[in-house]
């Protein structure tokens, strides 16, 4: 029997669920009355304890500024937070036209004295319709990022109709990992092209967009709606059509979505007459955006962008109708039942050619959004199976801070022999450099959580592995002489792996900082101590040999660099009791230093201005 049957399809739970709350009413009656009495700005209501914020979907964000169609990155004063997350991956970017549509309205003194208001609210609610709904994406993101900051932020809930498209694949990449997919739901109507419009290159299509654009501004704010048709002809809806059913057919080939300069980001509820489903992976939300409108035509597609108030109606109807299968038509598994529904409640007729498709792409979205929570569910046991790798080589250490050649475990295993012990712990060593680079390998290739690097379980056992098995790995590059090959560590030979640690250690959110230590820490908290203390070494033996005396002035400034950082280090018990042992190597540079130093005072003419300071 196929998993699958033993398990149950959720898109249309989840879409019901939000139907049956007053949130989806709420806000599109919102949304239709910023359009009515604040185009080009917004509204803001209270109920309870709960603030609305709709803006109008009456802007203007294509206008005739070729700088305003293309991606721009995020501003960094308002976003900041964010932008952490530009090392060694693409920048974030949104929409020029739409980034400049929410900084003006930002500015505005009516929205600076709404602000004070939103912040009071427990909880808040942003909405907008059409490209409303992307300032209220903007201004989502805005508010979340200070939450980071703050723990006073009411909850924010971020629900757009027919909104286009916002940002890069970067963008969508943060949303996960801050996990802020969930305030994030993008209501979407079945034929709607408005959602879809930024997936083909509009820029090369303006003048038919322009038209678009303009047409529905005036329906908006015109209540006659038929006598406005006669605006746009059939020809430009059919273009207009064609151009974005044949790019989005393009997207959703194997690997296609890469090649999109946009990417959707949280949740899309898909709606009909019949009811409506919930998709949050976005190569699912791109294939059923693709074959919803395939199954459409020209007028729809146009018209649906001003209908949302009748999808939203019809959803919550939907709530009191019950729907039966013929019983020569109930299907073998809940599961099976399940997308069934979906399908019916995106009007799509199990007969139909796009079924199959419909069906393939839910499943797609469930596997998507099962496999990585499973496959770091399995990570999670294989962590508990190497502890006691670990554990032997924190053992392995103990002895050493404890014997009595008072060198410490650094320098014993730099200087090993050919003991059983030393070979144990040395393959221990490859053993957890392999399980962490596997964990590597699979977030890189999305078959983990997204938000991995920001779960403290995970954080804190990549960071006690490095402070704990890095200085193995310094030892061994040392010991097997890698510097004089490639050169120091640090620059040379560092792993990857500990690159990234590294990134996580720095990116966690921490709080205040806690009390001095009273006794040294267990491992060093430089994992990368040992390295220096081997180039310093080395800084020592070139000073000597070097006879240029501005030469050997950089290179004493080095030393008095490490130095004060070493002291620093020490004087706050950020390093381990073995770095002060006797015969570490931390210990001899210290005694080659002061050696050193004093021979130099009997040489003062040498370093005369390093002396005096």
């Amino acid at each position: 029997m196929d998993a699958d049957t033993s398990c149950f399809e959720t898109s249309e739970i989840l879409a019901t669920f939000l139907a049956s709350t007053p949130v989806l009413s709420e806000s599109w009656r919102l949304c239709h009355l910023a359009n009515t009495n604040s185009p080009r700005s917004f509204l803001t209501e209270s109920m309870g304890n709960v603030c609305y914020v709709a803006f109008s979907g009456i802007q203007d964000v294509f206008g005739s500024d070729p700088n305003c169609e293309g991606l721009v990155p995020l501003d960094a004063s308002l976003f900041a937070p964010l932008h952490r997350y530009g090392e060694g991956e693409e920048v974030i970017m949104v929409h020029a036209g739409m980034l400049n549509l929410f900084l003006s309205i930002c500015d505005s003194p009516n929205f600076q004295t709404q602000m004070s208001i939103m912040e009071r609210a427990k909880s808040l609610v942003i909405t907008g319709h059409s490209l409303g709904g992307t300032a209220a994406s903007l201004l989502a993101i805005c508010l979340l990022c200070r939450s980071l900051s703050s723990s006073s932020q009411p909850s924010i809930l971020c629900l757009t109709f027919g909104s286009p498209l916002l940002g890069n694949e970067t963008l969508h990449r943060v949303i996960l990992r801050e996990r802020w997919a969930g305030n994030f739901c993008h209501v979407t109507s079945k034929n709607d092209i408005m959602p879809r419009l930024l997936l083909a290159p509009v820029a090369s299509f303006t003048p038919q967009v322009q038209i678009l654009l303009d047409f529905w501004r005036l329906s908006m704010t015109c209540p006659h709606f038929g006598q406005l048709a006669s605006q746009l002809n059939d020809e430009i809806k059919s273009s207009i059509f064609r151009f974005v059913l044949s790019h989005l057919e393009a997207l959703v080939q194997v690997e296609g979505l890469e090649r999109s300069p946009f990417w959707p980001m949280g949740s899309y509820v898909f709606c009909s007459q019949r009811g409506a489903i919930c998709v949050d992976n976005a190569a699912s939300v791109i294939k059923m955006m693709h074959l919803l409108l395939v199954v459409s035509s020209p007028n729809c597609s146009i018209e649906d962008h001003l209908n949302y108030g009748d999808y939203v109606g019809a959803v919550s109807v939907q709530l009191l109708k019950a729907r039966n299968f013929p019983p020569s038509k109930i299907p073998d598994s809940s599961y099976e039942a399940g997308v069934a529904l979906a399908l019916e409640s995106l009007e799509i007729a199990p007969e139909e050619p796009v079924a199959i498709m419909g069906q393939d792409c839910l499943k797609m979205a469930r596997r998507m959004g099962r496999t990585p929570n499973l496959n770091c569910a399995n990570l999670a046991i294989r962590l508990s199976k190497i502890t006691p790798y670990r554990s032997e080589i924190e053992w392995y250490k103990a002895c050493y801070d404890e014997a009595d050649h008072q060198m410490g475990y650094y320098d014993s295993f730099k200087m090993r022999g050919a003991s059983k012990r030393d070979s144990r712990i040395n393959m221990n060593r490859h053993k957890l450099a392999g399980f962490w680079n596997n964990v590597i390998h699979m977030l890189e290739n999305n078959l983990l959580p997204h938000d991995l690097p920001r779960r403290g379980k995970w954080v804190n056992a990549a960071h006690f592995y490095q402070l704990l098995v890095e200085p193995l790995d310094i030892a061994e590059y040392y010991r097997t002489g890698m510097h004089h090959v490639k050169g120091h560590y640090r620059k040379h030979g560092r792993e990857r792996r500990y690159e990234i640690f590294d990134k996580w250690w720095n990116d966690r959110r921490v709080g205040e900082e806690g009390s001095k230590r009273s006794k040294f820490a267990s491992l060093t908290q430089d994992s990368c101590f040992w390295a220096k203390v081997e180039e310093a070494r080395e800084l020592i033996d070139n000073i000597r040999c070097e006879s240029d005396t501005i030469t050997r002035a950089t290179i004493w400034g080095k030393i008095n660099d490490f130095e004060r950082d070493a002291r620093k280090l020490i004087e706050s018990k950020e390093v381990s009791k073995d770095v002060l042992k006797k015969n570490s190597s931390y210990s001899l540079w210290v005694e080659e230093w002061r050696e050193l130093k004093s021979q130099m005072q009997h040489f003062p003419h040498q370093l005369p201005s390093l002396l005096d300071g």
